[in-house]
C-alpha cells in the first residue's frame, strides 16, 4: 500500500478561472489510498476515475470530519460512492476531507483520480 499525493492539474483554459480546483492522483494501485483533499468550500464536486483497472479493480471513496477516522461516502440513495469502470461521480455529502482508495485489483490495476471542484473561492 502506498500513499498517493495528489498534484495540482494545470488545464489551459481554467488558469485564469477563480473558484476551480482540480487536483490528480495517478497510478493508483491495488491498496493505495490518496493523501486526502478539502473541499468543502466548494459548491460543485466531481471526481473523475479512469485508467486500467484490471481484474476487480475497485475505486471507493471515503470521507473525514477528523483526519484519522474513515468512512465511506454515500451517494443520494445511501449507496456507497465506488466506481468499477470508468466514470464521473459527483459528491453530495460534504466532509472535511475527501481520499479515493483502491479497494481491489490485481497487478494491472493503474488508476487516475481527478477531483474538480467548482464555487467560491
Amino acid at each position: 500500500m502506498a500513499i498517493i499525493t495528489h498534484q495540482p492539474f494545470a488545464v489551459k483554459d481554467l488558469v485564469d478561472l477563480q473558484g476551480v480546483r482540480i487536483r490528480v492522483w495517478a497510478n493508483m494501485a491495488n491498496g493505495d489510498e490518496g493523501d486526502p483533499i478539502i473541499l468543502t468550500k466548494y459548491n460543485d464536486r466531481t471526481i473523475q476515475v479512469s485508467g486500467d483497472f484490471g481484474v476487480g479493480g475497485t475505486l471507493a471513496l471515503e470521507g473525514s470530519n477528523d483526519g484519522t477516522t474513515w468512512l465511506a461516502m454515500r451517494d443520494v440513495f445511501n449507496a456507497p460512492v465506488t466506481a468499477t469502470a470508468a466514470k464521473l461521480i459527483t459528491l453530495t455529502e460534504v466532509p472535511v476531507y475527501v481520499r479515493p482508495r483502491v479497494t481491489a485489483g490485481n497487478g494491472a490495476t493503474s488508476l487516475t483520480v481527478t477531483a474538480a471542484a467548482v464555487g467560491r473561492e
